[in-house]
């Protein structure tokens, strides 16, 4: 089905569930945005068509449903920042692949994404041996002055951008991780195959924040864009730091899954 097709069925009809607008599909309370009533109609358009369809332009949409082109990019921009649709440059809007939900549990990025049938694909930025100040000391367990091995990686699956990665390990513990990594991008399997060292629990915060310019040049999105960004310190099976990493994941492809008990149950 294409999109002109779907906007024609779809453009005077309400939602399910929802009473019938007489008159412009548009027209609704005061209290109700214009752009927001636009914005649930083309949520409808959207469920209809699958990921990867355009949408007409912003001018077919304004004529369609009678209302300004500003209105539609409002409504337009929400759904992109939500991850409903994805804004290509010179190329238009189309409907954005389904969200990749993350079990909220220690394990790593190649594992995580062959666990939902993606391709992982990891592209290393930079290594660096960087000296820690008193509060990367801190969480890595060693004493400030230390060397400290940073890896920047960026994360992909099926080749969409999903992550920018940056993760700080005691370079005295893994000799050699540096070229290690060279053969094996997992972090987690090289240091249980090279080093013997297993991760058993981790420490995590997840916050909100917004895609700088360069974040934005790196995983192909507009800047501004919402990401979450996940910083983790993980421990291994004697209870000993490994590692300190921040996470920047686009908001608009991930949604994180767990599973809440009661205290005592």
């Amino acid at each position: 089905m294409t999109a002109e097709h779907a906007l024609g069925d779809f453009g005077l009809a309400s939602p399910p569930g929802r009473p019938q607008m007489p008159g412009n599909p548009l027209a609704s309370s005061p209290r109700v945005p214009k752009y927001y009533r636009l914005k649930e109609l083309l949520v409808e358009l959207i469920t209809s068509l699958p990921a990867g369809s355009p949408l007409p332009p912003e001018r077919t949409l304004a004529e369609r449903y009678g209302t300004s082109r500003t209105t539609v990019r409002q409504a337009l921009a929400e759904l992109v920042v939500e991850g409903r649709l994805q804004r290509i440059q010179g190329k238009g809007t189309f409907v954005a692949k389904p969200k990749v939900p993350h079990q909220l549990q220690l394990v790593g990025y190649t594992e995580d994404m062959r666990h939902h049938g993606l391709l992982p694909e990891t592209r290393m930025l930079d290594v660096a041996y960087l000296t820690a100040d008193e509060r990367l000391a801190t969480l890595l367990g060693i004493r400030p002055g230390g060397r400290v091995l940073r890896i920047h990686r960026l994360r992909l699956a099926d080749g969409d951008p999903m992550s920018i990665d940056y993760t700080h390990l005691p370079a005295r513990r893994f000799p050699g991780l540096r070229k290690e990594l060279s053969r094996n991008l997992s972090l987690y399997e090289t240091l249980a195959a090279a080093y013997d060292v297993h991760l058993a629990e981790a420490e995590e915060t997840i916050e909100t924040v917004l895609a700088t310019p360069y974040d934005a040049q790196i995983l192909g999105v507009d800047v501004g864009l919402p990401l979450m960004l996940i910083s983790r310190q993980s421990f291994d099976t004697t209870g000993e730091p490994v590692e300190w990493a921040q996470s920047f994941y686009r908001g608009d492809r991930y949604k994180f899954v767990t599973r809440l008990r009661r205290p005592g149950n």
